[in-house]
């Protein structure tokens, strides 16, 4: 993709970049990247979300980095006629809110589950979306500030998890390209002081509850935490020696939220969830980590013993993934 054209696209119109629901800081800094590299170019544009920013390290992106994002309640003045760029998201997908724009672009790295006609698409399967954008500086010869540079080297390290997780060819060279650019003072700053008291609850609730079943690790956390935080710790659950498929789940207002994470070239993880989940919600994401949601409404229908129900389903397609290798 020649990202000049999403240029001319959005040219003379009102513009807004939209991240998905609770964004994390590989969204956060993509839609930050993008919206630094529209400005270059003349276009102004607004970053939006929906849910909340609930992280401590997520919030902590916006003050270090200078970021600022809007949420969707804070957008009253949004119409039909309006553009919105979709960033580290996709039209259709469970974590993604339709608003009132015209979604008429997509940046993402995650598989495509909904397909839809964008004006400009640009989805690669790649680490972190932070890449992508960053390539979008290096194909056009666009400056880049060291703050936006530094964010953007900050979401490649955290979606990759340190390169050791779904990494491209894309990632390490986008980060190579970030590293001579980037003020490293801001990202240094980024790993200090970024776990709430609050989050021990949760990682201890975890602990209490997990459940191996050969080599498939379940823990529930029964109580509301930050979707990022069930990210984390499904990411800890894997780091066991006795688990290879991580499966998290928490609930919260609006239902049974999921992460999942499987170990490099063991199995689908978006494929699992989705499948796992298509009679009672939706799911999906990358080979090596995917999320999912339950409705509220639809809880009931996992019967009275929801965790049994849930892992009968999970360790049966498990088995037959796994058969089909």
């Amino acid at each position: 993709m020649n990202p000049i054209d999403l240029v001319d696209i959005l040219r003379n119109h009102t513009v807004y970049i939209q991240t998905h629901n609770f964004p994390d800081p590989d969204a956060i800094a993509s839609a930050f990247g993008i919206q630094q590299f529209l400005n270059c170019h003349g276009v102004e544009a607004a970053l939006c979300y929906d849910g909340k920013i609930d992280r401590l390290s997520s919030k902590k992106m916006l003050d270090t980095f200078g970021i600022v994002m809007h949420s969707k309640d804070e957008l009253p003045d949004m119409t039909e006629e309006d553009l919105i760029v979709l960033v580290d998201s996709q039209k259709n997908n469970s974590n993604v809110t339709d608003l009132i724009g015209d979604e008429v672009a997509c940046i993402d790295h995650h598989p495509i589950f909904f397909p839809y006609e964008y004006s400009y698409q640009d989805i690669q399967p790649v680490g972190a979306c932070s890449s992508i954008i960053a390539s979008y500086y290096q194909q056009t010869d666009t400056p880049i500030s060291p703050a936006c540079a530094a964010a953007l080297a900050y979401g490649i390290k955290m979606d990759t998890a340190d390169f050791c997780r779904g990494t491209t060819a894309l990632d390490t060279e986008m980060f190579s390209f970030l590293f001579g650019r980037a003020d490293w003072e801001l990202v240094t700053n980024m790993y200090s002081n970024t776990m709430e008291f609050d989050d021990l609850r949760a990682y201890g609730a975890a602990i209490q509850n997990i459940q191996i079943f050969g080599g498939t690790g379940f823990a529930y956390i029964p109580f509301h935490c930050a979707n990022a935080l069930i990210a984390i710790i499904s990411d800890f659950i894997l780091s066991l020696d006795v688990v290879h498929i991580a499966i998290i789940y928490a609930k919260q207002t609006n239902g049974l939220r999921f992460s999942i994470r499987c170990e490099q070239n063991r199995m689908h993880a978006g494929n699992l969830v989705a499948n796992v989940l298509k009679p009672w919600g939706s799911g999906g994401g990358h080979p090596s980590m995917a999320g999912g949601i339950i409705p509220s409404e639809h809880i009931s229908l996992l019967g009275e013993d929801m965790h049994t129900t849930l892992q009968d389903a999970f360790l049966k397609e498990i088995a037959t993934m796994e058969e089909a290798l």
